[in-house]
């Protein structure tokens, strides 16, 4: 798996724009094959900043999805960034959930 994360800055006249192209790019790739998860975020404060945050079944699932026409439009928001945007892919070797935390709290020392 590949999870893909992007953030960036943007114009504050620009917020709504940026949210529209986004939320339709994260809607529409959640239909492409191998996209098991995307989302669009907008941290708090008062800079518009945005994230995307994506899961790819595989490396190759994401090249694809890269050459699309609809990341194209990822491409042109990011050029609308105040400052470098922050682009991290990371393979996913292995992932677990709630049981990590079971695990860790029943291990532990004293009964903690």
């Amino acid at each position: 798996m590949v999870h893909v994360t992007i953030r960036m800055l943007v114009p504050p006249k620009k917020r709504g724009e940026v949210l529209d192209i986004l939320s339709s790019v994260a809607e529409r790739s959640g239909f492409e094959e191998g996209c098991t998860n995307s989302r669009v975020y907008q941290e708090v404060g008062s800079e518009p900043v945005f994230m995307v945050d994506q899961l790819w079944a595989s490396a190759e699932d994401l090249e694809h999805h890269l050459r699309s026409e609809e990341f194209r439009r990822v491409l042109l928001v990011l050029e609308m960034s105040l400052e470098p945007p922050e682009i991290r892919f990371e393979e996913v070797s292995c992932s677990t959930g709630v049981e990590t935390i079971e695990k860790a709290r029943n291990v532990l020392p004293g009964g903690r």
